[in-house]
Order: C-alpha cells, then structure tokens, then sequence
C-alpha cells in the first residue's frame, strides 16, 4: 500500500468511467469496495481522513451476535451477525480470535434465564458456532476470572463470541482492495456530486488534501458509506433532505489487565441503563465499555462525558474485587454509532434501529447508513446487489463469503505487527545506526522500532496520528506511553517518508493536542 503510487494510478485514470466510486474508508465503505472489486467492477474509494478514523477503529473489539439484542427479540439480527461472525474468523484468522466471556450469576433465577438464553445462541449460530455454552460452579468462576467479586456469588455462564483488532481488520481490506485492481485513498475530501441534466448523478468532485490538487471522477453508481457523516452527503444531493442518522456515543475504557488478571472476559448482562457491560482482555490490557449516549452533535474526534465515565467506573466496581479509579485509566475512547433513524421523527429514539439501511435516491445516489462491524461483508454484499438490481452495473454474483485474506493460511509479514529476526535485521539495514530497530518503541507498548519503519513503507500513514492510533494501537493502550514515544516515532517516519523536522516537530504537537480526548 503506496499511497503515492495509488494517486499516480488515479492521475493516469482521472478521465475513465468507474463502475463504482465509493465514499467513505470505514468498515463498511471498504467492504463494500472489495465486494465490488472481487465482482469484476473498476471501483475506487475515497475517505476523507484515515482509513477507520472514526466509528469503525472506536469499536468494543467484538465479532459478535449480540447478545443483548436476543433478549430484545430481534432473532433475525442475531442470526445473521452469528452467521457472519463465524465467516469472519474463518477468513481472516489472523486478525481474529475465539474468545470466551463469563457471565456472574447471583440469583439462581439468573443461572437458568441466561443458560437458557445463551443456549439459543448457540443454536443460532448454527455450522459455525465457536464453542458450546455451560455453566460452572462458584469455584471455578473464581479461578477463570480471580478478580471478580465473590460475594453473593453463585457461579457463571460461559459462552463464546470473537474478537478482533477493528483497526488492522480494516486495514487488511484496504489491502486485499488495493490487491484486487481497487484504488482506496485517505485524505481524500468529496467537495460536491456531480450530475447530469436530468439531475441524476454521474460521479463526484474531490479534493486530495495532501496535494490540494482537485479532481472530477466519473462513475455509474456512487455509493454513500460515510457513517455518521451521511446525511452530508445527502445534502450535497438535496439540500432540503431530512436527517436519516440518530448518532449514539459509545465510550470504552481502558485498564491494565491486574483488574481483571484473567484470559477470559468478563460481561456484565444488567446495568443501570439496560446495557450490557463487557470487560475485555486486549492487547495485554482491559478495555470495559460501552455506554449509549444520544447526541445531536457529531464530529470527528468525540470526547467521552464525565457521566459516562462515572457509570463506566461505577459498574465495573459492583463486579470487580479490585475496584478501578480514575488514576487507574490508560485511555478513554469515544465512537458514534451511525444508527438508522426515522426521517419524519428523526429526535425519536424509538425509531432507532441497530439494522443497517441501504436507499436508492431518485439522483441515482446510493446510501447505507447503520449496522455494525459484525455485519460489514453482508452489508457489503446487500449494497452491491441494489445497485445491480437498480441496472447500475452488470449481474455478477458476491464472491466475499470464502474470500481468505491469506489463501496460505499465512500472514504476511506486518499483519500481525510482530517484526522479529529476519525482518528487523532488514529494516536495521536501511536506517541509521543510531535507531536499534529491534528495540521496543516504549517499554510499556507492544510495537518494535521496526515495526514503526515497516509501517511507514507499507500501510500509508499519512501522519504520527495514523501510525499510533490505527496502525499501531498505541493511543488506544496507554496514552501517556504513546506521548513518550511519539518524538521516536515521528522521527523514525521522517525518516522512512523522507520528512523533514519541521514535520516531525509539527506531528508531535497535534498529537499532543489530539490526546487531551483520550485522558
């Protein structure tokens, strides 16, 4: 992935007829480019930031059915994201991991309502069901989660659902697009749609903010995946258009995993505001969350609210024997749920549906606002087939269900952000003598100076942000650590992108502001 080389290509190509130019670089716009692209469609994506800066890199870390929506009913959701669940860990086995959870019981009542319910998720999840679940007695919950609280305690529930990096899951398809004859380019700004006579839209005009060099981009269908950001590129199409997004703020904490000190996960299945409450080990830490917080503002960099916060902290410490404080906290992150609204009573929050909508707009104009990551390859396939429904494109069939990431069942080097022997003495050989590349780029994150230097050459980080909020997770482990690092971070990807110090000085400034959200 060359980003430089991608808008060469683009420049080559300015003046063809795409079959498909999607906008937006999150889950669900670049599902949507590789189903296109494994179909046979030219297709091209442009996203506006970094490839899942926002929602999609915000996640709860979860491939999952929801739990939580079975008990509301919807069993028809449930079943596909199980169903999807079970395609994602198969085809992108590197990424993912079959993690179990335990759920406390302290009423007996509770045992036999959830061992009954999670029963039902087993059966649903069909063929690819990840494990069966049981339940065990107080001892052994104890000795799988030693830091739960024991009083009152009955026993647990155990069940499986899987869990994955969501940022390096998005990057891996930005890849196997790019693989697939695809052109996918961050920092890319749609400035209007353009249209025909008839008012039907025939492509978009965009803006590469690198370069600020502008371009006009033909295409038979142009599909809207923005998220949150939906209704403006509906208003771009009709300026009178109604709002189709209610957006919901989720905010997760991190810990060390001391508060947790177990390889299972702990969930949570009543809180004082009806949800569920996981706490997750990842990444040697323990990310708690999430919360569902209405808003009527959105932006790119959302901030937790206090009283987000408090009820996060609150509820963990009914569960945990060890209860955690604010000192304790390495991150804070806030995502936007882009969920589907009713456009005539657009402040109702029981219109809002977890559903993914896919409209065609009398432009031509077609959007897909909702959903969720579990989801994204089906909702990749749904949109792709209403533009071929609506004779914006041939008939092909999806070919996404056993598209493997890697056919040879074998990473390539960098996937899983482990660069040891071989690979770091090959990047050691082509940078100065006075980075060790082998060394860790802080004691306290997982991520090696080569590693840094691999990135920089590979996976188009465009700024220090990209590199320690999405392409490594360091942001997201431990903000302080990742502040410490970033003065050898920038300046290992001066050095790669041949910047100068004035950027590196720069870069580190913006990050420094940008954490203030993450504390």
């Amino acid at each position: 992935m060359d980003r430089n080389r991608l808008v060469l290509q683009l420049d080559k190509q300015a003046l063809k007829m795409w079959d498909v130019i999607v906008i937006g670089g999150g889950a669900t716009g670049l599902g949507i480019a590789l189903d296109s692209l494994t179909r046979g469609y030219s297709t091209l994506l442009l996203e506006q930031s970094d490839f899942s800066k926002g929602t999609s890199s915000r996640s709860t870390k979860l491939i999952h059915g929801g739990v939580r929506y079975l008990a509301q009913g919807d069993v028809f959701l449930v079943m596909e994201a199980l169903h999807e669940r079970g395609l994602m860990l198969k085809n992108a086995p590197h990424l993912t991991a079959n993690q179990d959870f335990i759920i406390p019981a302290y009423k007996w009542r509770d045992v036999v309502l959830y061992f009954v319910g999670l029963k039902f998720y087993d059966l649903l999840s069909g063929r690819l069901s990840m494990g069966k679940s049981y339940f065990i007695g107080r001892r052994k919950t104890l000795q799988r989660l030693p830091a739960l609280n024991p009083a009152g305690l009955l026993g647990g529930i155990v069940y499986h659902d899987g869990q994955f990096d969501d940022s390096r899951m998005a990057l891996a398809i930005a890849g196997a697009c790019i693989d697939n004859g695809g052109i996918v380019l961050n920092y890319f700004r749609i400035t209007s749609l353009l249209k025909n006579a008839e008012g039907n839209i025939t492509g978009v005009k965009a803006e590469d903010i690198i370069s600020g060099k502008e371009y006009s981009l033909n295409a038979r269908v142009v599909i809207n995946a923005t998220g949150v950001f939906a209704d403006e590129i509906h208003r771009m199409d009709d300026p009178g258009s109604r709002p189709t997004i209610r957006p919901s703020q989720g905010v997760h904490i991190v810990f060390d995993n001391t508060f947790l000190n177990s390889s299972s996960a702990l969930m949570i299945p009543k809180t004082d505001d009806g949800r569920v409450l996981f706490a997750i080990p990842w990444y040697g830490k323990m990310v708690v969350g999430t919360t569902d917080t209405p808003l009527d503002m959105i932006s790119e960099e959302p901030v937790a609210l206090d009283e987000e916060v408090e009820f996060i902290l609150r509820t963990a410490g009914k569960y945990l024997a060890r209860k955690p404080e604010k000192d304790d906290i390495r991150c804070i992150f806030a995502g936007l749920r882009p969920l589907a609204a009713d456009p005539d009573n657009p402040s109702s929050t029981k219109e809002v549906s977890r559903r993914h909508k896919i409209t065609l707009y009398p432009s031509g104009l077609l959007s897909i606002i909702g959903g969720k990551w579990t989801s994204y390859r089906r909702m990749a396939e749904e949109t792709i087939d209403k533009a071929i429904k609506a004779d914006f494109l041939p008939e092909r069939k999806c070919v996404t269900r056993d598209l493997k990431f890697f056919p040879d069942g074998k990473p390539s080097t960098g996937d899983r952000l482990k660069i040891y022997g071989e690979g770091a003495a090959e990047i050691q050989s082509m940078i100065e003598d006075d980075i060790s590349a082998g060394e860790l780029l802080h004691e306290r994150l997982p991520y090696t100076k080569a590693e840094i230097a691999w990135i920089s050459r590979n996976e188009m980080p465009v700024t220090l942000e990209d590199m320690l909020a999405r392409r490594t997770r360091s942001l997201f482990l431990d903000v302080r650590a990742s502040q410490e690092a970033a003065p050898m971070a920038a300046k290992i990807m001066a050095r790669e992108m041949d910047f100068d110090e004035e950027w590196q000085q720069k870069q580190v400034a913006e990050y420094n502001l940008l954490i203030k959200n993450y504390l």
